[in-house]
């Protein structure tokens, strides 16, 4: 089975030339509060496209995360590649103000079908259609926290889109899926992430799933809603693998500053 690599370098003021594995990174910024680490983001980020009401978080707040800079300096500087969705949330103002320094506008009111998520990740892949998929990594910032329902439809989007990198953010945590057609190698940024994780099947239970490098490893094991799934786990090595017969969520806490 062929291995995949995950790492949250992304994380880091500069990720090392040594970094595996190498991605193209796009950024994605839902409507929701901007994690403090929104400029290390978007620095790293080839691509920034707001989820429709994703453009009045980085009108509003990228100046509070960058509280040392004039503001108008700051709204023109992080200026969206993109807007797309549904356009029910983007104030007229914001719209407006975006528009006028050239970030393209895609509405997509008549699609009531998919989420502004959903309509983002496709225009990304669409867009990025030269590069080959597994070395494409999508951001999303203001994925976690809010209303439950956004959360679930954020996660199903990873589903979705299995064969596509995708790490949902917050302030204090990142999910990204681990797909059943791979072995995973996961690289822990112990000065930046950990130590509390977690391994949740997704879609349908697991009959199998093992481990290495966590304090409660996994040995051939069953996880099922209703039976044994691994929450509160912890880290204890800088490199964690998994394999499932099923695809998996990981996710793993955020230090705070």
């Amino acid at each position: 089975m062929e291995l995949m690599f995950h790492s949250s370098a992304f994380l880091l003021q500069t990720i090392p030339q040594d970094h595996r594995p190498s991605l193209t990174y796009a950024l994605v910024i839902l409507n929701q509060r901007l994690p403090r680490f929104a400029p290390l983001l978007w620095k790293h980020a080839q691509l920034r496209v707001c989820a429709d009401g994703g453009a009045n978080r980085v009108y509003d707040e990228m100046p509070l995360l960058l509280p040392h800079e004039e503001s108008s300096l700051v709204r023109s500087r992080y200026k969206p590649d993109v807007i797309k969705g549904d356009m029910d949330s983007i104030r007229t103002d914001v719209l407006e103000f975006y528009s006028n320094l050239g970030t393209k506008i895609v509405d997509e009111s008549h699609d009531q079908d998919t989420t502004d998520l959903h309509k983002c990740v496709k225009y990304i892949c669409d867009f990025t259609s030269n590069i080959d998929k597994s070395a494409l990594c999508i951001l999303i910032a203001g994925a976690l926290g809010g209303r439950f329902d956004h959360e679930i439809g954020n996660i199903n989007v990873l589903c979705r889109f299995s064969a596509v990198r995708m790490v949902l953010i917050s302030d204090d945590c990142l999910i990204h899926l681990l797909p059943r057609t791979h072995c995973h190698e996961i690289y822990i940024q112990s000065s930046v992430e950990g130590p509390h994780c977690g391994l949740v099947p997704i879609g349908m239970p697991s009959g199998s799933t093992t481990t290495t490098g966590l304090k409660w490893d996994l040995a051939d094991t069953e996880m099922k809603f209703g039976g044994l799934i691994s929450t509160s786990n912890i880290v204890k090595s800088d490199r964690i693998t998994v394999q499932s017969d099923t695809d998996l969520l990981w996710t793993i806490s955020i230090k705070k500053p």
